[in-house]
């Protein structure tokens, strides 16, 4: 197969993000790999997104406006409309890094073995992107690292559509942590092949949904162990661990100028 024919669905799920949304969708126009389907999820907001959503219409290959039950909900809505080789997401909130980001992944997918690609990220101020706050160096997948509580970040991994018709898309009885469940799925019972990029990917606005509260942050931390629990993999220990690893994220990395 072409590499160049690899055809990649981007899907975001969007709700109330008039803020920030034409940036996403700019951020995904500017993409140099010619075949990128966007996909976008909208759940029926309030606020000024669906008239920006509407106005950028001619570049989405879905536009679907309709109340669901969740992010989750949302995304899976997505992956069940995508029509690309690969899918992966960008949230309303984030950017790519750069405009060859998806390239860099359509690269790593030019070889048969990998299922699934993913890379660094950085977190970044919600009202200025251009500045770093949390450095997430992912490191490459290891025998045994999702026992130790490692996982990449979401936001940067690329998965196979095959992967999800095989082992079935987020599990919505997950509030805060489908993602995570999804990622234990696939890359331990599932055994899917991961390829990592050694690069920033995605940037992502601070905020995010796990981390707004201590009580959703306990929630995440229970979600996380069901998580464990349902896949066969880590415990009690794996998830201190989990918790302990996103310490050094807080040091980002001056010495590489970001």
């Amino acid at each position: 197969e072409d590499a160049l024919s690899l055809k990649i669905s981007v899907v975001t799920a969007v709700f109330n993000r008039a803020g920030t949304v034409a940036e996403a969708l700019a951020s995904v126009r500017a993409q140099t790999w010619p075949k990128v389907e966007h996909l976008v999820i909208d759940g029926a907001s309030t606020d000024g997104t669906l008239p920006i959503l509407q106005a950028h219409r001619q570049q989405l290959a879905v536009l679907v406006s309709e109340p669901d039950r969740g992010i989750y909900d949302a995304l899976n809505k997505g992956i069940g409309r995508a029509t690309g080789d690969v899918v992966g997401f960008l949230h309303a909130d984030d950017v790519f890094e750069s405009p060859e980001s998806l390239a860099h992944v359509a690269a790593a997918f030019a070889d048969p073995a990998v299922d699934a690609v993913y890379g660094d990220l950085v977190y970044v101020r919600q009202q200025d992107p251009t500045q770093v706050v949390r450095y997430w160096r992912a490191g490459p997948f290891v025998p045994g690292c999702l026992a130790r509580g490692w996982m990449p970040p979401h936001p940067t991994f690329y998965v196979r559509r095959s992967v999800y018709e095989r082992l079935g898309r987020f599990d919505t009885r997950f509030r805060i942590a489908a993602d995570y469940e999804s990622i234990l799925r696939f890359l331990g019972p599932g055994g899917v092949r991961p390829a990592y990029l050694p690069q920033v990917l995605v940037r992502m606005r601070l905020g995010g949904i796990s981390n707004r509260s201590l009580a959703s942050m306990v929630r995440k931390s229970r979600e996380d162990f069901t998580a464990m629990q349902l896949n066969g993999i880590g415990g009690v220990q794996a998830l201190v661990r989990k918790n302990l690893t996103k310490l050094p994220q807080f040091i980002t990395r001056a010495a590489a100028g970001i």
